[in-house]
C-alpha cells in the first residue's frame, strides 16, 4: 500500500505561481511512476506531468514550458512547480503513484493510488 498527501493549493492571480507537494508514505520501493493530474468540474482527470523512478519527466502540452515536475526520493516527495498560471489551469490537482512502466505514463488508468487532492483556482 501508497499513502499520498497533497499540500499547496490556492488561489492566485493568472500570470502567478504555486508549489504543489505530495508526501508519499508506505510501500513506497514499489513505485515506478509519480505523477500530478488535475480534474475541473464536469471534465475528465487529465495527466499534467508525470517523473519515472530513474528521473524522466513527462509533460502534457498544456503544462510544457510553464510546470515543473520534481521528487527528492530520500524525503518520499513529489513536487509540481507551476509558473505563468492561467485561468484554465483551475482544477482539484491529484498525486498518484503507478506501479507498472508505460510507454506514456499520463492516462489516469495506469496509476492505482491515489492523494485526496488538493484545489488550484486560477483568476483572470
Amino acid at each position: 500500500q501508497v499513502q499520498l498527501v497533497e499540500s499547496g493549493g490556492g488561489s492566485v492571480q493568472a500570470g502567478g505561481s504555486l508549489r504543489l507537494s505530495c508526501a508519499a508514505s508506505g510501500y513506497t520501493n514499489s513505485i515506478y511512476y509519480m505523477g500530478w493530474f488535475r480534474q475541473a468540474p464536469g471534465m475528465e482527470r487529465d495527466g499534467v506531468a508525470a517523473i519515472a523512478r530513474g528521473g524522466s519527466t513527462y509533460y502534457a502540452n498544456s503544462a510544457k514550458g510553464r510546470f515543473t515536475i520534481s521528487q527528492d526520493n530520500a524525503k518520499k516527495m513529489l513536487y509540481l512547480q507551476m509558473n505563468s498560471l492561467k485561468p484554465e489551469d483551475s482544477a482539484m490537482y491529484y498525486c498518484a503513484a503507478a506501479l507498472q512502466s508505460a510507454w506514456w505514463p499520463l492516462t489516469a488508468s495506469q496509476y492505482k493510488y491515489w492523494g485526496q487532492g488538493t484545489q488550484v483556482t486560477v483568476s483572470s
